[in-house]
């Protein structure tokens, strides 16, 4: 794979923090990788009302981590204040939440998806269905997606909200983005998550939409491909299979390999 990406430059939009790997993976594939972080993760403002739901884990059934962020953020917190619940089933959306999870625990959680790596597919697995009567947490970051949290409800669960984390928006050298635009130095973005996907769309303002819009995008779900759409970007995104930095080299290939040369 060492020049699969050669003479690609790639923008790398996970918040700096966890860029490392995908850019890494991205140069050992020989392509150029062009760090421009869209969100950062924050400590909630209000760490109260989180303690207190990791002062009464022993209330619930079973604890959902939303991302690797929630992962993280929750689990520091819950190991510095307490142990988990012996009886407490645990569950991650994806398989990058399951390994960060793994980092804690030293094993896999009771219930992720093996495939898909979304709410859905979560809630297709077979822990999921009968949840009549149980109490759910969700770990999450603020003002995330209810879908997940909404199903469980309908299917009968108790479901309380845990805020592990807030996202903002970092601050960015739009000057430098725009000159590699004009030069010709970024062919294709990376978008992990559709909050990242619109704050880069707001951040780069009017001039940079025109850009950003022509730039093919390599996305990890259906819901940020039909976000780019609906921002009007005019390529039709690659989906990786997953939000893992694998898949999303191996999505950025699959472009390599549909789109043919690097544009001169």
């Amino acid at each position: 794979m060492a020049d699969e990406l050669a003479g690609l430059g790639i923008m790398v939009t996970r918040p700096a923090h966890q860029a490392e790997e995908l850019s890494q993976r991205i140069e050992e594939a020989g392509g150029h990788p062009w760090r421009f972080p869209v969100l950062e993760i924050l400590d909630p403002e209000d760490s109260g009302p989180l303690n207190a739901i990791i002062d009464r884990l022993d209330d619930f059934d079973l604890a959902v981590f939303i991302s690797p962020n929630a992962v993280n953020k929750a689990m520091n917190l819950i190991q510095a204040r307490r142990e988990l619940p012996s009886g407490l089933q645990l569950a991650t959306v994806g398989r990058r939440s399951a390994v960060e999870l793994r980092h804690f625990i030293g094993r896999d959680p009771d219930i992720f998806p093996r495939q898909k790596f979304d709410s859905e597919a979560l809630l297709a697995q077979p822990g999921m269905q009968d949840v009549a009567g149980k109490r759910v947490v969700i770990f999450r970051g603020d003002g995330g997606r209810e879908f997940l949290g909404n199903t469980l409800t309908e299917r009968g669960a108790e479901v309380t909200y845990a805020e592990a984390y807030r996202r903002g928006r970092p601050p960015a050298d739009l000057g430098a983005l725009q000159r590699a635009w004009a030069r010709g130095d970024i062919d294709v973005i990376t978008i992990t998550s559709g909050e990242g996907l619109r704050n880069l769309f707001d951040m780069v303002g009017k001039l940079g939409q025109y850009w950003l819009k022509k730039t093919p995008l390599v996305v990890v779900s259906e819901n940020q491909r039909e976000l780019a759409r609906e921002l009007g970007f005019k390529v039709e995104p690659v989906v990786a299979e997953a939000a893992a930095d694998e898949a999303i080299v191996d999505a950025l290939i699959r472009w390599r390999q549909g789109a043919g040369e690097v544009p001169t």
